[in-house]
């Protein structure tokens, strides 16, 4: 009588995944912190390893490759949290076109372009720079600004189906200025000048109700 094979089964439970989950986020906090303080070029998987005292080995199996890391660190701090929910179906988003008044969506959008890129800012320098010398950067750079388009064009057509829109522009044109308003270049570049994430936010809203709404 032949027995039959045993499966072994593979252990999991809360404490590992925890474990797991603790660990990524000290590789990330290590990345984040190294790319910031080095550049995106000059920091090696190595010395990310040894910043979030875990292996290499470790990091390779967690993320595969540096623009991986970089990668899941822009996510982490786009979000604002470890849960795998898109940007539009996070509750912060969602306030914004749940608003029945424009002006106010408006001004929600402002808040939450604020808080992401105060999350975020110093990656946004860091991936804007490698972007310049490095493939992976440079598609991550370009899909940042993409989802950006997207995500403000949901706005935008909320506003349009109120009939809050100026008579002279359309959901293209509208969505583009909301746009460029949001992008993550003005935020560098009025942070570079000496402007305070409170000044961008009360500037942005304005300036997006001056240039959208009737």
């Amino acid at each position: 009588m032949v027995e039959p094979v045993k499966r072994s089964r593979r252990y999991d439970s809360p404490r590992r995944r925890e474990q797991a989950e603790a660990t990524r986020r000290a590789i990330l906090d290590a990345a984040g912190s190294l790319f910031v303080r080095d550049g995106y070029a000059p920091t090696t998987m190595a010395a990310i390893a040894a910043d979030a005292h875990v292996s290499a080995k470790t990091v390779y199996l967690a993320f595969e490759s540096k623009s991986g890391v970089l990668r899941a660190l822009w996510h982490l701090l786009l979000r604002g949290d470890a849960e795998d929910l898109p940007v539009g179906e996070r509750t912060w988003y969602r306030e914004v076109l749940e608003e029945r008044d424009p002006a106010r969506q408006l001004q929600l959008n402002a808040r939450n372009a604020r808080r992401v890129k105060e999350r975020a800012g110093p990656l946004l320098g860091v991936i804007r720079s490698a972007a310049a010398v490095d493939a992976d950067a440079a598609a991550l750079w370009d899909r940042i600004g993409s989802e950006f388009l997207a995500n403000q064009r949901v706005i935008v057509e909320s506003l349009a189906a109120k009939g809050a829109l100026r008579p002279e522009l359309d959901v293209d044109r509208a969505t583009d200025v909301l746009w460029m308003l949001n992008h993550p270049d003005v935020w560098l570049l009025l942070i570079g000048r000496g402007w305070t994430p409170e000044e961008f936010e009360r500037w942005f809203a304005g300036a997006s109700c001056s240039e959208l709404l009737r």
